[in-house]
Formats: structure tokens, C-alpha cells, sequence
């Protein structure tokens, strides 16, 4: 099970059956079934799309990113786990779909600790460990996703299924404890009131963009359910953008997110979202296909699984090597330079296909870009607005990479479908569109470079992130603190000269 609730848990088509080395049927999610109609034989898009996970992904992270601006990212982060522990819990103690999709939407809320850690540690982490912290955060999603596979496929393997649910539900109750234990809430509050409608209004407006684009490739992307839904989603997004226009205090600021810093952040987190995609739904399929289709490696799925680990390793060990670069040459360098060696590796990848140690040069490759990559989006994005709505934005930025991620789901199990070729009976993904997927991998970095090459220049970071608008440390709050009850207490003292300790300090700051 893919800890990436915006990627795939499976591959993009299924992988056909071996049996003595040939290709005799496709399993379906619900076990192997033979392939009895021409219809059956069609690869189709699969993922957890199906299971509501990145439209849960969607609609929680912008909207929990708001509510710990308001209320504390600590608290939220807290019930975003809480959350995602009773959700594991649902799947894990049934079998039935309904109760599946239901547990599934549920563990997905805990794509929200993302921005809301991202946040947590830009209000409370000293200067100097801000910039390698933030950035292990910021790569966090693409690491779980790399390294759950093969995790999974062990258990799968060896376990009943259930048991990766219950491992979900310890692993989170872990990490709220730890959050209790050793995680202070953040001192900065933004202020005004939760949008409830404006809430309401995205979750609508997301929830009719991402429906077609998961269901679009099994009603057709010219039918008139998907071309219906794609209109509406266009008319209640506006209608939601000028309501937050209106507003004093808005789920998401859209003047804030217009910022060319922000808005070019976030379409070039789109592009990332697609391109580390395509090598989660291309390489498993590419190395669990019989060697008797001519092109596919016939591993077995621990084995593909372990092979694609050292993409979530390389991105993991990118980080600190992230905060050096990012102090001596901004995060615009670093996100540029990872877009591309992301295209490196997928280039590469065209031509590396027809060995099992291949697929680990490209993830090597693919994980010091990525890693890079999203290293460098959150410092952009902590860096250009102010630090009450760094929940929100990093929010609506993880909501960005999952948006582009569903794109790239629907985009590559299209391509992925349309090139099959029959063995004995059965279709399956072709060399042919593991390639188109790859190139259509190094376009979408090919936009997103232009896209970070409008962002503005920014003031270098030091090894932690952002001098300008790095969060004040627990002393610098607690000397505001003091400063505004001598204000409101005491308005003569304020003529008198400072003090030695704290009270200086506070006199200081105001």
C-alpha cells in the first residue's frame, strides 16, 4: 500500500498473470479473473482514485492548512493523524468495498501533516536547522511513496492483506505520540474566522475537476458526463475565487497566491507532481511483465518493488545537500537544477529499459531531482507570504503536486491503454508507451522550467531557510508578548529605558 494518497497504489494497467512463463489472464483488484470478453482484455487506469484517496488529498490539505493557521498547526496536525489511524482502522477490519473506500478517504487526511509540519517548522525551528528540516519534509511525500512499495509487497506477499492496515494504524498512533511528546505548537496565529463556505465551495469545485480526470478514460473524454463535469468545475471554481476575493479572512488568498513567487511556485509543483509519477506507474509495470512479452523483466513484485526504493532513498538523502546548495544559491537555483536532472533521467530512461539494473540508474537519477525539486517549493513558498498563512499556502502548494499527480495517473494510463500490444490473447503496456511515457514526463519538466524561470530572484537562504521571513524565535514572541501588556498596562514606562533581560528585549522589538 503506497503511502502517497495521490499516486496509485497499483500499477497504471494491469500486469498479465505468469504462469511457466507465459501470459495466461490479468488479475483483477478483486483476484484473477480470466479474460473473457475483448473488454476485459483493455488495460485500464487503475488506483486509488477509485477509492476516493486524491480528492480527499485535495479537499483536506488547503482546508487543515487553514484551520492550524487559526487554531494551532500542532492541534491539527494531532487530528489529521487521529484521523488517518481511524481510517487504516476501518480498512483494516473490513473486507466489504463501501467500508474500504470509507477508511481509505479517512487515512488520506494525513497528506495534511505535510503542510502543516512544513509550517511548524518555519514558526518554530531555529535559523539554522530550518532549510535541511523543511526540506526533508518537503520530499517526504515522494519518500514514503518510493519506499512503501516494497514494504508492502512483503507483507502482501507473505501476510493478509489487512495487516498493512493495522501497520498503518500503529505507525500513526507512533507519530502522534511523538507529536505530543516532542513537537511545541507554533506561537503565530492569523487572524479572523474560518470560511466555511469557502470551504465548501473548493471542495465542490476540486471534487468535479478531479472526478472526469480519474473517470474520464472509462466514460471517454469527449462524453458528455466528463465534458459536463469539467464546465461546472470550471463555473463553481470562479465562483469561489470571487467569493474569496470578497472576504476578509479567506480559506485561500488568492491576491497572496497571485504573488508571482507563489503562482509560479505552485504550477511548477504541478509539473513535479506529473513527472514523479510517471516513473511510479511505469517502472513496477515494466519489471513485473513476463520476459515472454519480449520486453517485460519478470521480477516479482518484491523484487520491483526493492528495485524502485532508491528513489525514495536518493530523495531522503538529497535533503541536506539541498540546504547547502539553497544557502549559497537561492531555492530558484535549486528547484531549476533539479527539473533538470529530472529530465536527465527520464531521457536516459528511453534508452535504459532492457535490464533490471537500469531501472536502478534511473531512479538514482530521478530521485536527486526530485528530491531537489521538492526540497525547494516549500522554502518558495514559506519565503513569499506571511508566516499567519504558511499552512494555508503550503496547503493549497501539496494540493498543486496532487492535482498534477492525478493528471499524470489519467494522462499516462491513457497512453499506457491506446499502445498495447496482444501476447497469447492478452494485452499488454507496449515498450512503445513506456516510452511516449517518459517523453511525456521530460515536456511536463520542459513547462515547468519555464514556469521557474519566471519565479522572481530571491534573497539567498542560509542553511534553514529564509532570513526575511523566518519565524521569530520563542524568545523574540515572548519579549512581543511583554511588550504589549507593558503597552497596555503601563503606557508611561514605555519612555523609560530598557531593562536588562527579556523586558529589554521587548522594548526592543516594539
Amino acid at each position: 500500500m503506497n503511502g502517497n494518497c495521490s499516486s496509485p497504489r497499483t500499477s497504471a494497467v494491469r500486469v498479465p498473470w505468469r504462469s511457466g512463463g507465459r501470459v495466461v489472464g490479468s488479475p483483477s483488484a478483486h483476484g484473477r479473473r480470466s479474460a473473457r470478453r475483448s473488454r476485459a482484455h483493455r488495460p485500464r487506469a487503475r488506483g486509488t482514485h477509485h477509492l476516493g484517496g486524491p480528492r480527499t488529498t485535495a479537499v483536506a490539505t488547503p482546508i487543515m492548512g487553514r484551520l492550524g493557521d487559526l487554531h494551532g498547526k500542532r492541534r491539527m496536525l494531532i487530528l489529521s493523524l487521529a484521523v488517518m489511524v481511524a481510517g487504516a482502522l476501518v480498512s483494516a477490519l473490513t473486507s466489504d468495498l463501501l467500508p474500504m473506500i470509507a477508511g481509505r478517504a479517512l487515512q488520506c487526511c494525513a497528506m495534511s501533516a505535510i503542510p502543516l509540519g512544513i509550517g511548524l517548522m518555519h514558526d518554530t525551528l531555529p535559523r539554522e536547522k530550518l532549510g535541511s528540516a523543511m526540506a526533508l519534509m518537503g520530499s517526504s511525500m515522494g519518500v514514503g511513496g518510493s519506499l512503501a512499495p516494497p514494504a508492502a509487497a512483503l507483507v502482501a506477499q507473505h501476510a493478509d492483506w489487512h495487516a498493512l492496515f493495522y501497520g498503518a494504524a500503529g505507525l500513526g498512533v507512533l507519530c502522534t505520540a511523538l507529536t505530543l511528546l516532542v513537537v511545541p505548537e507554533s506561537p503565530i496565529r492569523a487572524q479572523g474566522t474560518f470560511d466555511v463556505l469557502g470551504a465548501i465551495g473548493l471542495a465542490a469545485g476540486l471534487v468535479l475537476f478531479l472526478l472526469p480526470i480519474s473517470k474520464g478514460g472509462d466514460w471517454g473524454w469527449t462524453s458528455g458526463t466528463t465534458l459536463g463535469l469539467f464546465a461546472a468545475a470550471a463555473v463553481v471554481l470562479v465562483l469561489w475565487g470571487v467569493l474569496e476575493l470578497r472576504l476578509k479572512a479567506p480559506l485561500v488568498d488568492l491576491r497572496t497566491t497571485a504573488r508571482p513567487a507563489v503562482l509560479f511556485s505552485n504550477l511548477a509543483s504541478i509539473m513535479v507532481g506529473v513527472s514523479f509519477l510517471v516513473v511510479s506507474l511505469v517502472l513496477p509495470q515494466l519489471l513485473q511483465l513476463p520476459k515472454a512479452t519480449g520486453h517485460g523483466l519478470g521480477q516479482s513484485m518484491v523484487v520491483a518493488g526493492l528495485l524502485l526504493a532508491p528513489l525514495g532513498l536518493t530523495m531522503m538523502f538529497t535533503a541536506p545537500v539541498y540546504a547547502r546548495l539553497s544557502a549559497k544559491y537561492g531555492p530558484k537555483a535549486t528547484l531549476i537544477l533539479g527539473m533538470v536532472i529530472i529530465a536527465i533521467g527520464y531521457g536516459a530512461g528511453v534508452g535504459l529499459m532492457s535490464a533490471p539494473w537500469q531501472s536502478l540508474v534511473i531512479t538514482v537519477i530521478l530521485g536527486t531531482g526530485i528530491g531537489l525539486a521538492y526540497s525547494s517549493l516549500p522554502a518558495l513558498i514559506v519565503g513569499a507570504v506571511p508566516a499567519s498563512e504558511t499552512g494555508a499556502a503550503s496547503g493549497l502548494n501539496t494540493l498543486m503536486r496532487s492535482i498534477g499527480a492525478s493528471v499524470s495517473s489519467a494522462v499516462i494510463g491513457m497512453v499506457l491503454a491506446d499502445t498495447t500490444h496482444h501476447v497469447n490473447g492478452v494485452a499488454v503496456p507496449s515498450m512503445q508507451g513506456f516510452r511516449v511515457s517518459f517523453l511525456i514526463a521530460v515536456g511536463a519538466m520542459a513547462i515547468g522550467l519555464l514556469f521557474a524561470l519566471f519565479l522572481p530572484r530571491a534573497a539567498r537562504l542560509t542553511a534553514s531557510g529564509d532570513d526575511r521571513l523566518t519565524a521569530p524565535s520563542a524568545d523574540a514572541v515572548r519579549a512581543r508578548a511583554i511588550c504589549k501588556r507593558s503597552r497596555a498596562h503601563s503606557l508611561p514606562q514605555m519612555g523609560r529605558a530598557p531593562g536588562p533581560g527579556r523586558e529589554g528585549a521587548a522594548a526592543r522589538c516594539c
